[in-house]
């Protein structure tokens, strides 16, 4: 019986190992060729992630220069570092590029710098998320300017249901309430205080605003000039 098993054992050995021997006869070029596309493939992208993180590198040191050439006043040099990371660099470094560079032209041309990230906010390849903040950006600048009105309809719009709806409807209530306008500033402080997703140190400021919104407008009363004393009495 043991002589039996042992003889159905090599047997089998023998089967699998014809098998093996004809398999690769017949499909040795397509194995050896999926052996060689998988270590390609390994190698290329082991290749990719060095390539990808040298350029990371590479674009975090000209951003950090493009900074300090900013803060220096070297304002020609640094618009030209921005302008080639925002053109040449990757994704993330152009992006950044692009906001520093619109905020940097802000300091110097307001009009201009709401006009860069108005550029940023337009761009489709961008998420929503990304425009929305651009255009926060843009109307924060445009209501220091004399015409107010664009920043305003652009607040009103992030304030409906952007996730910078917070910072909208403060900066709303805000600039009703400097311009005397009690009522319109209480609305934008009331939604604050409903939604319970604002942010807790903002609560603390609404506060404040509320309490400056309950004052009302601060009237001045002018005081009558008390009565001139008498001339004092002429010796002679």
């Amino acid at each position: 019986m043991a002589e039996n098993n042992e003889f159905i054992r090599e047997v089998n050995e023998d089967y699998r190992r014809d098998k093996v021997a004809e398999i690769w006869r017949r499909y040795s070029g397509v194995i050896i060729a999926v052996a060689i596309l998988v270590v390609a493939g390994v190698g290329g992208w082991r290749y990719w992630q060095t390539a990808q993180r040298n350029a990371a590198e590479a674009a975090s040191q000209q951003f950090d220069e493009a900074n300090r050439l900013a803060r220096d006043g070297k304002v020609a040099e640094a618009d030209k570092a921005y302008e080639v990371l925002g053109t040449q660099g990757p994704a993330g470094y152009r992006l950044l590029a692009r906001f520093r560079s619109a905020a940097e032209t802000a300091k110097r041309d307001p009009a201009a710098g709401a006009g860069a990230f108005d550029a940023i906010s337009g761009d489709t390849a961008l998420g929503d998320g990304l425009r929305d903040l651009a255009r926060l950006r843009a109307a924060l600048i445009r209501l220091d300017l004399p015409d107010p009105a664009p920043a305003l309809a652009s607040l009103q719009s992030l304030a409906a249901g952007s996730p910078f709806r917070f910072t909208a409807r403060e900066m709303l209530g805000l600039a009703a309430l400097k311009n005397g306008q009690y009522d319109e500033a209480g609305r934008w402080f009331d939604q604050l205080n409903m939604d319970p997703e604002t942010p807790q140190n903002l609560r603390q400021r609404i506060e404040v605003y509320v309490a400056l919104v309950a004052g009302g407008p601060v009237t001045v009363t002018q005081a009558k000039p008390e009565p001139a004393a008498p001339p004092p009495p002429i010796t002679r």
